[in-house]
C-alpha cells in the first residue's frame, strides 16, 4: 500500500507541482489550500506525511502542526518556509515537525527527505511497540497501564507488598486480579518462596477441602494415599484464593481458623499442622452484600479485607487502551509470525469509543482477530469484528437525512441493549417502545439479538 501524503499550501502552482512530483514517485497525494481544510482532511484520513507551508491565511503552518500532531500522532510533518532562518526551523521542530525545507523547493531533495522519513517512520513504529509495551512499577509482572486509576493501584501494591497483611483484590472478570496478586507476592519478602493460586469456584465442593487442607489415607472413599493441602505446600509463601466468594460456607469457618490460628487440620486428621502463609483473595462479587445476605461470613470477610485493592474496569481506564493494543499486537505477531506495527488513527478512535463490557479479555480477543485479518503493516477498521466495526463512522453521518437517522438509531439502540446485557424486554422499556417494535428495529438495522461474546 503506497504512503499517503498531504500537501498544504495557499499557492495553487506549488500544490500542483508537488502533487505531480510525488504522485510520479508512486505516493497517494492529497492537497489543501489552507490549514483549516488540511485539518478536516487529517481528521477524516490517515496521512503518513503532511508537507505544509508556514505562512497561510486563517490557520498557519505552525497551528496546523500543533493541532494536526495532536489529532494524528502517527503523522509526520515537514514544514516549508520561504523565510529561511535558524529560528524558524527550531520553532518548527519544537512544535513537532520532523523536517523542514526551504522554498523554492528542490524536488530531488524533497523526494530524498520523504523517502528517508518514511523509512524512519517504519523503524519508529517498531520501536514504539517496545517503548509503550509495559509501564512497570518495580517487577509488576506485565501489569499494563499508566492511567490515573492504574497509578493508584500501583501505589497500593507498593505500600502493601512489603507487609504480611492479607489483601482482597476485587474487580470484574478480565481486570487482572491474579496479575495484581503476583505483583504483591514478587515485591514482598516472600518473593523467593512459592506463589500458589487456586480457583475456589472451579473445584467441586467435595474436593475443595482436601485441596486446601489435605487429607489422611483412608479418610474417605478414594483416599488411597496421604495428600498435602495447599496451605502446607504454600508454607512460607503466598496462597492466592481466586473467586473466594464461591467458597462454601462450611469451609469458610475452617479457612477463618487457619488464618487466625496459623494451623489447620487435614481431612481425617487428628493433629494440627502449623503453616505460615500470606493470603491474597480475589472476587468479582460484592462480598459485603453477600455478608448482609448470610452468604459469606462477616468475620472471614474482615479478616481477608485488611487491605482492599479495587481494580478499575477497562471503561474506567480507557487511557490505557493504546498501551494494551500495542502489547497484544506484539504478542500475537510473535505467535503468528506476522509483522503488524500498530493500528491506524481511525481504528484507535473506534477502540477508544467502544463499550468494553468484556474488559481487557474482550480487547485482547478483538486484537487477536484483527492481527489474523490484517493484510498490511497497520490494522484498519475493516480488520475489526463486525459488532465493533458497526460502531464506526469514519466520515461522520451521511448527508441523507434518512440514512443519518438510521445510523443514530442503530447506535442508540445498540448502546441501550448492551446496557441491559441484551435483555430485550428491559431495553424496550428503557426505549419506551414495544418489544415487537424493538425486534423489528433490530432486524431492520441489522443489530445482533445476542451478545457477540
Amino acid at each position: 500500500m503506497s504512503a499517503k501524503i498531504l500537501v498544504v499550501d495557499d499557492e495553487k502552482a506549488i500544490r500542483d507541482s508537488l502533487n505531480m512530483i510525488l504522485s510520479d514517485e508512486g505516493y497517494a497525494v492529497s492537497s489543501a489550500a489552507d490549514g483549516e481544510e488540511a485539518l478536516n482532511l487529517i481528521n477524516k484520513d490517515d496521512f503518513d506525511i503532511v508537507i505544509t507551508d508556514i505562512k497561510m491565511p486563517n490557520i498557519d503552518g505552525m497551528e496546523l502542526l500543533s493541532k494536526g500532531a495532536k489529532n494524528s500522532p502517527s503523522t509526520f510533518f515537514i514544514i516549508m518556509t520561504a523565510y529561511a532562518s535558524v529560528n524558524t526551523a527550531v520553532e518548527a521542530l519544537r512544535y513537532g515537525a520532523y523536517d523542514y525545507i526551504i522554498k523554492p523547493v528542490e524536488f530531488d531533495d524533497l523526494i530524498m527527505r520523504v523517502k528517508r522519513l518514511l523509512d524512519y517512520k517504519k523503524v519508529s513504529l517498531e520501536n514504539k511497540l517496545l517503548r509503550q509495551r509495559v509501564v512497570e512499577v518495580g517487577d509488576f509482572n506485565n501489569i499494563i497501564g499508566k492511567s490515573e486509576p492504574m497509578k493508584k493501584v500501583f501505589d497500593l501494591i507498593k505500600q502493601v507488598a512489603p507487609t504480611n497483611s492479607n489483601v482482597l483484590v476485587s474487580g470484574k472478570s478480565g481486570t487482572g486480579k491474579e496479575l495484581v496478586a503476583k505483583a504483591i507476592h514478587y515485591n514482598s519478602l516472600r518473593k523467593d518462596q512459592i506463589f500458589l493460586p487456586i480457583n475456589c469456584g472451579a473445584i467441586s465442593e467435595n474436593l475443595i477441602e482436601s485441596e486446601l487442607f489435605g487429607h489422611k489415607k483412608g479418610s474417605f472413599t478414594g483416599a488411597t494415599e496421604e495428600k498435602q493441602g495447599l496451605f502446607k505446600v504454600a508454607d512460607g509463601g503466598t496462597l492466592f484464593l481466586d473467586e473466594i466468594g464461591d467458597l462454601p460456607l462450611n469451609l469458610q469457618v475452617k479457612l477463618l481458623r487457619a488464618i487466625e490460628d496459623k494451623q489447620f487440620l487435614p481431612v481425617g486428621g487428628t493433629k494440627h499442622i502449623q503453616t505460615n502463609v500470606r493470603i491474597i483473595a480475589a472476587t468479582n462479587q460484592n462480598l459485603y452484600e453477600k455478608t448482609k445476605k448470610g452468604e459469606f461470613r462477616e468475620d472471614l470477610f474482615y479478616r481477608l479485607n485488611v487491605v482492599e485493592i479495587k481494580l478499575p474496569s477497562l471503561n474506567e481506564r480507557k487511557d490505557d487502551i493504546p498501551l494494551l493494543v500495542n502489547h497484544f499486537i506484539e504478542k500475537y505477531c510473535n505467535e503468528m509470525g506476522k509483522k503488524v506495527l500498530g493500528v491506524d488513527n481511525e481504528t484507535m478512535k473506534v477502540l477508544m469509543g467502544h463499550d468494553w463490557q468484556g474488559g481487557v479479555r474482550e480487547l485482547e480477543n478483538v486484537i487477536e482477530r484483527a492481527v489474523i485479518f490484517a493484510s498490511g503493516d497497520m490494522i484498519t477498521v475493516e480488520n475489526l469484528a463486525e459488532h465493533i466495526r458497526g460502531e464506526a463512522h469514519p466520515h461522520g453521518y451521511p448527508d441523507s437525512l434518512k440514512e443519518a437517522i438510521a445510523g443514530f438509531e442503530r447506535e442508540h439502540i445498540l448502546r441501550i441493549i448492551k446496557k441491559f446485557d441484551y435483555n430485550k424486554e428491559e431495553a424496550a422499556k428503557s426505549l419506551c417502545i414495544g418489544l415487537s417494535s424493538l425486534y423489528r428495529k433490530m432486524e431492520e438495522l441489522k443489530i445482533p439479538t445476542k451478545s457477540p461474546r
